[in-house]
């Protein structure tokens, strides 16, 4: 079966949290259906780092990126998460 590739950004709620301490915070709330797999630190400004992801999840999974997006707003310390690209990988 194939595989979606999800490239997110993800924004802290402020400039002391760190890209690291999110993806560990992420990385520990997402379901095993989701592997994430690659993570950077994104500057934004003053301070404010962003963390991009490419996520992998099945592409039979019903709608689409909202579960992910979900998870992902509901992790503590996250502002905002935008989906940049979705695209099939076999």
């Amino acid at each position: 079966m194939a595989k979606v590739a999800i490239l997110v950004r993800i924004l802290p709620e402020d400039a002391e949290i760190k890209p690291e301490d999110l993806y560990q915070r992420i990385s520990q709330k997402l379901p095993e259906k989701y592997q994430i797999a690659q993570y950077q630190s994104e500057p934004i400004a003053f301070g404010l780092e962003a963390l991009r992801m490419v996520i992998l999840m099945p592409e039979d999974v019903e709608g689409g990126t909202e579960e992910i997006e979900s998870i992902l707003s509901g992790v503590p310390g996250v502002s905002q998460v935008d989906v940049l690209s979705v695209s099939r990988i076999s």
